[in-house]
């Protein structure tokens, strides 16, 4: 008979069940877990990792969250009752809540949460995808799928470190064009003790994010084997190691960072000297382009080793390459400045 209807084939909108627990109790269900799953893998990942470091992880970065974010849906929402505006925002509500508990609670820093902010919403939004799904289909095995969202980031936390970690070496460079013959910019490239607050290019990193600026370098000794020593506040000191010296033309090295433990300002998992990020080495370059006019240069090379080394890249071309203007800004503004008075 044509009014015949298989069950089989009913699968559009979620059996009724038995009534709902009111929605508050479901939304503090969800916090309760989406509390759980977060600190307790926050927990966990460290633990199991030796370090800080260990938060660097595929499961911490990727799974976590879309598996927070799918749970949370499906407890909120288990019969697809809610229109896919609310599963849009689920990412955005359990990520403000983890900047909350990573600043307050954690003591993260700015930078941490910043990074992480653009790769928990795109595995939060699909994990909230994967909930949607589970909640708009009207199948005997949604619990078990639920159950197996909580258990992900478990079993990811047991196969990640069976997985070698890409490694990747990356230089950001940094060119600006100088008022001024070399022989005026060598002196300066050799370190400015003396920066001025207000001197310098206005940037993201340094301006908005916070990151400090430098408050002077000195050069102890000359030629390979010297040390610029470096200083930019808050504590942050560290020494460069000359490794290239032709005057007028090249000064490179290698930076020691041998007295961070004293860094009043940083991220904990950002060190420059870590297990996963490492800046290796750098210098200036001067390109002669007429009598009054030169190309400096100036290139940082570092060493990462994460499960999203593409992604750590952009970073480092903002971060780095802000810090990289500034000083070369720095370095334009002197140089010309000199030049003019000399005129």
């Amino acid at each position: 008979m044509s009014d015949d209807v298989q069950p089989d084939s009913i699968e559009e909108g979620p059996a009724p069940g038995k009534p709902l627990r009111p929605l508050w109790q479901r939304i503090v269900a969800a916090i309760g877990i989406a509390a759980l799953m977060g600190l307790g893998g926050y927990a966990l990942i460290s633990a199991v990792g030796s370090g800080s470091g260990a938060l660097i992880s595929f499961t911490f970065l990727l799974i976590l969250p879309a598996a927070i974010c799918g749970l949370v849906c499906c407890v909120i929402d288990p019969r697809g009752q809610r229109s896919g505006g609310f599963y849009l925002m689920v990412p955005v509500w359990i990520l403000l809540a983890a900047i909350i508990l990573g600043a307050v609670v954690l003591r993260e820093g700015v930078i941490c949460i910043i990074m992480l902010t653009p790769l928990w919403l795109i595995s939060g939004a699909i994990g909230a995808g994967l909930g949607y799904r589970l909640t708009h289909r009207a199948t005997r095995e949604n619990r078990a799928y639920s159950m197996a969202l909580f258990v992900a980031p478990l079993v990811a936390m047991q196969v990640e470190p069976m997985i070698p970690v890409p490694q990747t070496y990356a230089t950001v460079t940094r060119t600006i064009v100088v008022a001024a013959p070399p022989e005026r910019i060598w002196p300066l490239l050799r370190g400015i003790p003396d920066v001025r607050p207000g001197e310098g290019r206005w940037n993201i990193s340094q301006d908005l994010i916070g990151i400090p600026r430098p408050l002077g370098a000195r050069l102890l000794g000359q030629g390979v084997g010297a040390e610029r020593l470096a200083n930019w506040g808050h504590n942050v000191r560290f020494r460069e190691r000359i490794t290239q010296w032709r005057p007028g033309r090249r000064i490179g090295w290698r930076f020691v960072f041998d007295d961070i433990a004293g860094w009043a300002y940083t991220d904990r998992h950002l060190m420059p000297d870590s297990r996963y990020f490492r800046v290796m080495d750098g210098g200036y370059s001067l390109d002669r382009i007429d009598a009054h006019r030169t190309r400096v240069t100036i290139d940082t090379r570092y060493w990462i080793q994460t499960p999203v080394n593409g992604y750590s890249r952009l970073w480092g071309e903002l971060l780095l390459g802000d810090l990289e203007n500034n000083l070369l800004a720095l370095v334009k503004a002197r140089a010309e400045s000199g030049a003019r008075t000399a005129s």
